[in-house]
């Protein structure tokens, strides 16, 4: 398994985000994006999930060009962006079963809630949620299903000392399983011995 970017450029609103871009990526490897905001990190995660399509360039999974807009590249990944994509009427635990039922009805729900200490606020609808607590939920549907690449845009925001130990934590079960992580941050989630794209400052 190797994910690779080859000369990948960004445009939005006719402003150049970034242009030349590369990496190459291999089992248990995590790239950390780096830098302000506005500088390029989310586009990047759009364009990799997706929902932005690049100005030039090619992606290569296992060597083989790929359209991450395809399903068979979508089975690939998690994407969690800003949006943590929680339907207000149902409960957490509602939530995270009908993430599951979307990705194939495998995903384990009860492992989801304990990964990020949900399980006490399973009966309680999305819309009473801290931004915090909405974002562990958000984070908890990485369980749901096994996928090899993770493509996370600012994880850490909005959550405690513990919840953010929790996740790093489940980064490195991910990456020593084999899993690839991508990661935009501006340095609260800790990542072992990343690769690092650095973005710069903002145009």
């Amino acid at each position: 398994m190797r994910f690779e970017a080859h000369d990948l450029a960004c445009v939005r609103g006719g402003r150049p985000v970034f242009a030349r871009l590369d990496f190459a990526l291999a089992p248990g490897d995590a790239l950390w994006l780096r830098g302000p905001n506005g500088a390029g990190k989310s586009s990047l995660l759009l364009i990799l999930a997706g929902l932005l399509p690049p100005a030039a360039g090619i992606l290569r999974w296992e060597g083989t060009p790929v359209d991450p807009r395809s399903p068979e590249f979508r089975a690939r990944f998690h994407f969690v962006g800003h949006r943590d994509g929680a339907t207000a009427a149902l409960t957490v635990r509602e939530n995270l079963a009908f993430q599951a039922a979307l990705v194939g009805g495998a995903g384990d729900v009860e492992t989801a809630l304990a990964a990020f200490d949900l399980a006490p606020l399973a009966e309680r609808p999305a819309r009473h949620l801290s931004s915090g607590q909405r974002r562990r939920l958000a984070l908890a549907r990485l369980l749901l299903t096994p996928r090899p690449l993770w493509l996370l845009d600012e994880p850490g925001v909005g959550l405690d000392a513990s919840s953010r130990a929790r996740l790093e934590a489940l980064l490195r079960d991910h990456r020593a399983a084999g899993g690839i992580c991508i990661v935009a941050s501006h340095g609260d989630v800790a990542l072992d011995d990343p690769l690092v794209l650095d973005f710069g400052a903002a145009a």
